[in-house]
């Protein structure tokens, strides 16, 4: 009798176990929001509303360009460019790589120290893989440079990628604040 018991409760959890794990993704995707994505193709338009019926008002022409997922709908994503503009992009568009976006001309050093060796220079504008971060720092890559830049000068980075709590990610103007630079065409 215990042994069925046993049995009936095993199974009861195994059957429950996707539902229980469905009540913990609160998004379509399953994934959190806020996070990054970057554009996995080289054109896309964003629009003004989850489907193909909503108007478009951006037409985003960098492949790789991160963005930041604020929101989701079953197929869409609410996404937030570098420049600050927001707009509703279908789900296909994206890629989970991260990327970053470096506003105003960053140096690229060897190590994660100001005073490390420049390995390269990264113009304003540019879109580099974010490899990992620690220490306020952010090892990138782009055409086969790899360094260190300090994370308060790209775009595309969340607190945890710090390995910081909310509130000390609000000190980090690169984490809050969008550049104001034009990354798409109207």
């Amino acid at each position: 009798m215990q042994r069925i018991r046993v049995l009936l409760l095993t199974g009861l959890l195994t059957a429950l176990c996707p539902a229980v794990l469905a009540q913990d993704a609160d998004t379509p995707s399953g994934y959190p929001v806020p996070r990054y994505v970057s554009l996995k193709v080289s054109a896309a338009y964003g629009r003004e509303g989850p489907s193909q019926d909503h108007r478009i008002i951006w037409r985003y022409v960098r492949e790789g360009l991160p963005l930041r997922v604020t929101a989701e709908a079953p197929g869409w994503r609410r996404v937030e460019d570098p420049g600050g503009e927001v707009t509703w992009m279908h789900q296909s568009l994206l890629s989970g790589r991260r990327t970053v976006f470096i506003p105003e001309e960053a140096e690229l050093r060897i190590r994660p120290d100001a005073d490390a060796n420049i390995e390269a220079v990264a113009e304003a504008g540019a879109i580099l893989d974010l490899e990992r971060c620690a220490d306020g720092w952010c090892r990138l890559e782009a055409q086969g440079h790899h360094g260190w830049v300090r994370a308060d000068v790209i775009w595309g980075i969340l607190a945890s990628d710090l390995g910081l709590d909310d509130a000390e990610a609000h000190s980090l103007a690169a984490l809050s604040d969008p550049p104001p630079h034009d990354t798409a065409d109207r």
